[in-house]
């Protein structure tokens, strides 16, 4: 395994305009270091508004023109900027966006799924190939000739998905590609992801549902007010979470019906109020003094990367 895609202190923010002409600054990333390699699934797991999203459009170089951005994204080595963000996009990276809105009202499916191309011959092939692709999803041929209105939820979805696998793409950001799917359609896709990893594609899985994450993914990265506090292993996931480190990540697996339905008080701060010291330290029930007054650094412990002054070790 390689890795095809790091990111390295990432953080995202924007400016704005309270109660008149005060300016803020809404801080929604922070700090964000993750990696991902060939035959890998990343899990990229948080609540929704935790800024996931916005992780794919910095990667992708689509973010908006009032961003403030820092930090570095590499693809096998080489930092993006924004020219080869633009030539990696579509074609060695593909994205599944979250909103089937994406797709354009005024073009046929099968039109918008092989993109513009002049050569006639070419366009032929590609057209066979997104036939063959849409069958594996169960899209007959009158879809084709559809237009998006014409598609139920669940179809557009699975437009989606298809439609990022044309360019037979070296990475793969899946922005929530489950919602909208019937319980057959989301089993046939966590296998078709699983087996476009195991062909050697890299991907990357935003995603707020945590069955999703653990059925589907290798690592699992949580996202808590827009940092990275924890990135394990997916089989960590078992038993009664103790082999999950950090008090929150613990926390939320520990509230799962399935697993102990252990229910923790207080709530996600807002991003306006995001605390000082650890981002979590409010509803910790592990805290110690520094907690209050400094950030923890990402940092490995028992082979987890971890943000945490007081992880949950032996047995805590």
């Amino acid at each position: 395994m390689s890795k095809l895609l790091e990111v390295e202190k990432l953080s995202i923010s924007f400016s704005q305009y309270f109660k008149g002409l005060e300016q803020r600054e809404l801080k929604v990333l922070s700090d964000l270091t993750m990696d991902v390699d060939d035959h890998e699934i990343l899990a990229v797991l948080g609540s929704s508004g935790s800024g996931k999203s916005l992780l794919a459009h910095a990667i992708l170089g689509i973010l908006p023109t009032n961003a403030k951005v820092s930090g570095s994204i590499r693809y096998k080595g080489k930092e993006m900027d924004d020219e080869l963000k633009q030539e990696l996009r579509g074609d060695k990276i593909s994205f599944i966006p979250q909103s089937v809105n994406n797709l354009n009202p005024l073009m046929k499916v099968k039109d918008q799924a092989i993109g513009y191309i002049e050569d006639e011959d070419e366009r032929k092939k590609m057209y066979e190939k997104q036939r063959k692709i849409f069958n594996q999803y169960d899209l007959s041929e009158e879809v084709d000739d559809m237009y998006p209105f014409q598609l139920s939820g669940g179809m557009a979805r699975k437009v989606l998905i298809s439609t990022a696998l044309l360019n037979d793409p070296e990475i793969i950001i899946a922005d929530e590609p489950t919602p909208g799917l019937d319980e057959k359609a989301v089993e046939e896709t966590i296998n078709n992801l699983i087996e476009l990893k195991e062909q050697g594609i890299g991907m990357i899985l935003i995603t707020h549902d945590i069955h999703t994450a653990i059925e589907t993914s290798d690592r699992i990265a949580i996202l808590y007010l827009g940092y990275v506090i924890e990135i394990t292993d997916t089989k960590n996931f078992t038993g009664d979470g103790e082999k999950l480190l950090h008090p929150y990540t613990r926390s939320l697996y520990r509230a799962l019906p399935e697993t102990d339905f252990e229910l923790t008080e207080g709530h996600q701060p807002s991003y306006l109020h995001i605390p000082k010291g650890c981002p979590y330290h409010e509803n910790c029930p592990h805290q110690v003094r520094e907690c209050h007054y400094e950030l923890p650094e990402l940092r490995e412990v028992n082979g987890t990367i971890i943000r945490c002054f007081n992880p949950l070790v032996d047995g805590d």
